[in-house]
């Protein structure tokens, strides 16, 4: 891959585009383990409204990150699972879980003294 590679329209811009939605990742990390239904996402993830899980399902669908299935012991009943291709966004998504967790307390140390500096530029105006 060139260094120009990210700057043109190319398929590494697409994979950050999917990455970027804070929801894609945390629900393709959520079905992980097998395919779930939609209550039972937003009871394992927290925090995620019907609406942007729906939206967010849809999304991946569209992308051919996930399917959507209806089962047969339930009129109704649907779930969603990774497709092979969401399966390889696993380990990237992995990857950059890791990294949070071994420098988040360093990003949040550089956002606090950018907050206090900005805090301290304003009041001396």
């Amino acid at each position: 891959m060139t260094t120009d590679a990210f700057l043109a329209d190319c398929r590494a811009r697409l994979a950050f585009d999917l990455l970027s939605n804070t929801w894609n990742a945390v629900v393709l990390w959520a079905l992980r383990d097998g395919p779930r239904r939609p209550v039972e996402l937003r009871e394992r993830i927290g925090g995620i409204s019907s609406k942007v899980l729906t939206e967010t399902l849809r999304r991946l669908q569209f992308n051919g990150l996930i399917e959507r299935r209806v089962g047969l012991e339930g009129r109704g009943r649907v779930e969603y699972g990774l497709t092979a291709l969401g399966e390889t966004l696993l380990a990237p998504i992995d990857a950059v879980g890791a990294w949070a967790f071994a420098h988040g307390d360093e990003v949040m140390a550089a956002q606090e003294a950018a907050c206090d500096s900005a805090g301290e530029r304003g009041g001396a105006g």
